[in-house]
């Protein structure tokens, strides 16, 4: 049949023009010529209707854009491109919206005013105003933590918290952190994140862990609760010397409720449940530590010599060993010398 329009005998393809010619003179998207976009003066989150989102630009803007914007059906496999010109306030952008007919791509252009609004996001509100679901209390058991483990619980906690934003947990923050009866206390915007986060802690540091929850109000004909988690560390640290039924152990290390420790006489590692060193004796000031040289060594024997008086001592051996470094590492205890397994290799 003949096009109406260009007078060429082609296939019609509607209102009696060939699809050249519709698609010539027939605009296919419409939209407007403002688009204004909330955006967090303290966090930089913008909003797409009741969602705030920390994607980049480009991305929150193709969203207006597709909500927006008047699209025909018949337009395929329909795709948004944007060019905007970030170094202005009110951000004039270039939308192209592309799309097929009949296997002919499509492309047309339409200019827009991008205007962010500023005001403040639902989390930075939270945050400025100390709203918290969840309490982190992190003690150790007998004792107050040390400065070092202060610091350690500090850095995994905010490096979780981090690691769970970075994933896309936008609500999830710190809302304030405090030193409470010789230990830690994070105050925690999601109580289910911080569950995940003391679980974590508890596998790395070790302790038992409590929780408890306390009814702050309704929500939506629900009650709301706030969780506290009382992680509590145990009695010893890290490197600690422990006397556990007459046998002296140093700690390795811990595994939620487990305490890995190292048989000093022998060298072997034993793993124990918590329960199992209640009543464990703390050798805190009982012993000394130091490094002494290595004069002599033998199979089974090596002699070490104090640097501080010259005094000459004979320790048996606890594993078939051979010390590669001029001084090692020593436990004195009650007359008994310990060799700390610590640049030695096994024979």
């Amino acid at each position: 049949m003949l096009c109406v329009e260009c007078g060429r005998e082609r296939e019609i393809f509607r209102n009696g023009v060939c699809l050249e010619c519709y698609l010539r003179h027939h605009s296919f998207s419409s939209g407007p010529t403002f688009i204004d976009i909330p955006i967090c003066v303290h966090c930089g989150s913008m909003k797409y209707k009741n969602t705030w989102m920390n994607d980049p630009f480009e991305l929150v803007l193709k969203r207006w854009v597709k909500h927006f914007f008047s699209i025909e059906r018949d337009l395929k496999n329909v795709s948004i491109e944007v060019n905007c010109n970030l170094d202005k306030e009110e951000i004039p952008c270039e939308i192209t919206i592309v799309g097929f007919i009949d296997g002919i791509e499509v492309r047309e252009k339409h200019n827009v005013i991008v205007r962010l609004k500023r005001t403040v996001c639902d989390v930075c509100s939270k945050r400025f105003g100390g709203y918290h679901e969840a309490i982190l209390q992190l003690r150790a058991s007998q004792r107050k933590l040390s400065n070092q483990e202060k610091e350690d619980l500090k850095t995994f906690i905010e490096e979780m918290v981090y690691s769970m934003q970075e994933k896309g947990n936008r609500k999830l923050f710190i809302a304030d952190v405090g030193e409470e009866h010789g230990g830690l206390d994070f105050y925690l915007s999601d109580k289910q994140a911080a569950h995940a986060i003391i679980k974590k802690a508890q596998e790395h540091f070790g302790g038992e862990l409590k929780t408890s929850s306390k009814n702050i109000g309704m929500k939506d004909g629900r009650k709301i609760y706030r969780m506290t988690y009382l992680l509590r560390l145990f009695p010893f640290k890290k490197g600690d010397i422990i006397d556990l039924n007459g046998i002296i152990y140093m700690i390795l290390s811990f595994s939620k409720n487990q305490v890995h420790a190292l048989e000093l006489s022998r060298w072997e590692e034993h793993s124990f449940n918590s329960k199992d060193v209640v009543s464990a004796n703390l050798l805190e000031g009982v012993y000394t530590r130091k490094k002494m040289i290595v004069v002599n060594q033998m199979k089974d024997e090596i002699q070490v010599m104090d640097p501080d008086n010259y005094e000459i001592f004979e320790i048996k051996k606890p594993v078939g060993i051979s010390i590669k470094t001029e001084m090692i590492p020593i436990v004195m205890l009650r007359d008994r010398l310990y060799i700390i397994p610590n640049n030695v290799e096994e024979t």
